[in-house]
């Protein structure tokens, strides 16, 4: 039977690498040991509408995306439809359109969204102005950052203010890139 046990090693071998794997991707990239929590309920009402990207961590699915918006609204069965869109460089405009839904119901701040059928992943409001005029977004592996605004163009000191919070929670803001918009 040496196929039973060429099969058994190949099997153990990708088993261990995939566990391996696993580890790596738990791993809080900004060095944190505490996930950050989200500091304030979220009315998803109040939070619908269009966001304007300020500053992310680049991933390959945004990369070299600038005037990047994302644009929330509420559905009928408790869900919420997303519509990201960017302008590739060269000036293609280009959209993925999503859904989301709220996992933690008593603060409406963790939901999981997904643009790829049933593949969802965490989003987490981690921090929101009062009025609802900014947020900072996350994942609870700390791979993902978004700081967003309901103005395309805040004011410098409105940045630094934004990016002094992503660092309050613990995030390392050398790793945020800043997005243009027009």
């Amino acid at each position: 039977m040496p196929n039973l046990k060429a099969l058994t090693t190949v099997l153990l071998a990708g088993s261990l690498a995939l566990s391996g794997c696993s580890a790596v991707l738990k791993k809080h990239p900004v060095g944190n040991t505490a996930v950050p929590e989200p500091v304030k309920t979220v009315d998803l009402t109040r939070y619908a509408g269009l966001w304007y990207e300020l500053a992310r961590y680049e991933q390959g699915f945004q990369k070299g995306c600038d005037g990047v918006t994302a644009e929330y609204t509420l559905r009928d069965d408790g869900k919420i439809d997303v519509l990201n869109t960017c302008r590739k460089p060269g000036g293609k405009v280009s959209d993925a359109k999503g859904k989301a839904k709220v996992v933690d119901a008593a603060t409406g701040a963790k939901l999981k969204v997904s643009f790829f059928g049933p593949f969802y992943g965490d989003y987490w409001v981690l921090d929101r102005a009062e009025d609802y005029s900014w947020a900072i977004v996350g994942d609870p592996s700390g791979r993902y950052m978004w700081i967003l605004s309901r103005e395309a163009t805040p004011s410098d000191a409105k940045i630094a203010e934004l990016v002094g919070r992503v660092d309050a929670l613990g995030y390392k803001t050398n790793y945020l890139r800043m997005t243009k918009q027009p």
